[in-house]
């Protein structure tokens, strides 16, 4: 169940930020306008705004989560399926709104998501668990942005193709609408606590999570963990380009084998973190993220043969999402049950504003310093971050729900 809501939210966003600037392009669409496309993202990063509606309301007997779940993914599937009357050239800010409104209810339906699994978990499942949304979403991104790119919108025209991603979309609440949302005793007494404690703004819980103990320690650690993976990833784009390859090429490489590999690399993690422990993981994994960082000073260096550059995708995008998982677990271990989607939301989207700003810092740097310059600062980012994770990083010894619980 899980796995397939983390696939369907993942497949309108990854064919519409993926394909869409292709396809607008080829219908005459300026750069301009193909520029202004990442910005619609920006609800992924603002989504903790109104997380705690969506922990607090509920409106059905589905389940609290469920209902929101259910609703979010038909607005998008009901959204992609206008794309079928839209002409993207004539009618682009008809296609902005659209394309807001879809973002909007995937990050919506990630929040509701998140907090469900954070509730169906228990902490040594959280693991695989992560692995599972993490694999998910590479599955996602192959599904609806190489996949639809390079076979079905080609092969079978663009109203096709959206009918199709719209199907998808709803097929994927088959087994969401077959499962019944539970309530276990830990649920039921921080639900009981919560209805007798409620505060009369649900905002007030982003203030609560931020007085946790020990939290700001948290987010300090993702944004020095996150950054330097992010940054590197980010300029090993442009790298290729100026390398000579084609963007039939680095899509395959980048969209579609790299991604699979993401796959495998999110279950190994996923299935790793339990034996290892959540602090062992995190240094284990950092560490190999920065061996496998330095793989991308040799095309920086002038040694750029493809099965080379092929290596260094599989093996940077296998580690990362390695990383990705065990930081996605912690994250479920740092919220508060009767306030899940808040305080995950909250921490993914301190990941995403990181991540954004190294992006775009990594630019700068790499204008000044070239790519040899702006590698060797995201390892430098990275080795700080684990530096800190070893001195100081502490996993809480019971799961959040036992300490709200009691």
């Amino acid at each position: 169940m899980l796995g397939s809501l983390y696939v369907s939210q993942f497949i309108p966003i990854a064919c519409l930020y993926e394909a869409l600037p292709v396809i607008m392009r080829q219908r005459g669409a300026s750069l301009e306008a193909i520029g202004f496309l990442p910005l619609l993202a920006l609800p992924w990063m603002l989504k903790f705004l109104w997380s705690p509606l969506i922990d607090r309301y509920g409106f059905t007997r589905w389940g609290h989560y469920m209902f929101w779940i259910i609703c979010f993914q038909l607005i998008a599937a009901c959204t992609v399926a206008t794309f079928v009357l839209i002409d993207i050239q004539s009618q682009l800010s008809v296609t902005l709104i659209c394309l807001v409104i879809i973002c909007f209810v995937c990050a919506s339906q990630d929040i509701a998501t998140d907090a469900l699994a954070v509730g169906l978990l228990e902490p040594q499942e959280r693991g695989i668990g992560n692995g599972i949304q993490s694999a998910g979403h590479y599955l996602g991104g192959i599904i609806g942005g190489g996949g639809m790119l390079l076979l079905a919108i080609d092969s079978w025209g663009w109203k096709a193709s959206m009918l199709t991603l719209a199907l998808f979309v709803v097929v994927a609440l088959l087994p969401i609408l077959l499962y019944k949302e539970p309530s276990s005793k830990h649920q039921k007494s921080a639900s009981a606590q919560s209805n007798s404690q409620k505060p009369a703004n649900p905002f007030t819980e982003i203030i609560k999570f931020f007085r946790s103990p020990g939290i700001w320690h948290w987010l300090l650690i993702l944004s020095l963990y996150t950054p330097g993976p992010y940054m590197a990833s980010r300029m090993f784009r442009p790298l290729l380009v100026d390398l000579g390859l084609s963007l039939a090429d680095i899509g395959l490489m980048l969209g579609v084998v790299s991604y699979g590999v993401g796959i495998l690399g999110a279950i190994v993690g996923g299935l790793l973190i339990a034996p290892l422990g959540r602090k062992r993981s995190l240094i284990i994994f950092g560490l190999l993220q920065v061996l496998v960082m330095f793989t991308y000073l040799l095309p920086a260096f002038g040694i750029a043969h493809l099965a080379i550059l092929y290596a260094i995708a599989i093996g940077t995008q296998f580690v990362s999402s390695m990383a990705v998982t065990v930081l996605y677990t912690i994250m479920m271990d740092k919220s508060r049950l009767e306030a899940a989607g808040t305080d995950y939301t909250l921490q993914s989207s301190t990941t995403f504003f990181f991540g954004i700003i190294s992006a775009a810092i990594g630019g700068v740097i790499a204008q000044s310093l070239g790519y040899r310059g702006v590698f060797v600062v995201a390892i430098t980012i990275s080795l700080i971050g684990i530096i800190l994770v070893v001195k100081t990083f502490n996993p809480d010894p019971l799961p959040m729900r036992d300490r709200v619980s009691s």
